[in-house]
């Protein structure tokens, strides 16, 4: 297996910069790293920091206070945990996160955010405790064009590529 990437905590005063409406200080110290739950998974799951209840059709943006550093020609790709979007219909609101190599070193450090939202088709209301895996993340491979001539650098943060 090809080691790419090496997940870091985000710094606790991005974390709270970014949380500035949230009380999570004390949630930051418990913050773990994403890892592969068996030898054969793909996807590596990322634990939610606080508690959240979504009512349906309910959205929330997730701090998840974790970074990737990985190699050139290598992206993160995030989605809901399988299981969550075959209960629940939870849904990332950009339905795959992207996360570039360059998104490291962005003004806010690359934390890694999620927008989830509950959209049951049932009424049921998803409930997701503190420590709890709720995205996965999958390292891939990717190539550009043979005339790609790109030499700008990403100056912001989240949502910052293209402006």
């Amino acid at each position: 297996m090809q080691k790419v990437a090496k997940f870091e905590k985000v710094s606790k005063f991005q974390f709270l910069s970014d949380t500035c409406q949230l009380n999570l200080s004390a949630e930051y110290e418990q913050i773990r790293l994403p890892q592969r739950a068996t030898v054969g998974s793909a996807g590596y799951d990322f634990y939610i920091p606080m508690d959240v209840t979504l009512e349906v059709g309910q959205e929330i943006t997730i701090p998840t206070g974790i970074r990737v550093r990985m190699e050139e020609g290598w992206v993160l790709m995030c989605c809901p945990r399988s299981g969550l979007g075959f209960k629940f219909r939870l849904q990332l609101n950009n339905t795959v996160g992207i996360i570039d190599s360059d998104y490291y070193y962005a003004q806010n450090e690359g934390h890694i955010m999620a927008r989830l939202t509950n959209d049951s088709k049932t009424g049921k209301v998803l409930e997701l405790k503190a420590g709890q895996a709720f995205m996965q993340g999958i390292f891939l491979p990717y190539g550009i064009t043979t005339d790609d001539v790109v030499e700008s650098k990403r100056q912001g943060g989240f949502g910052s590529t293209g402006m």
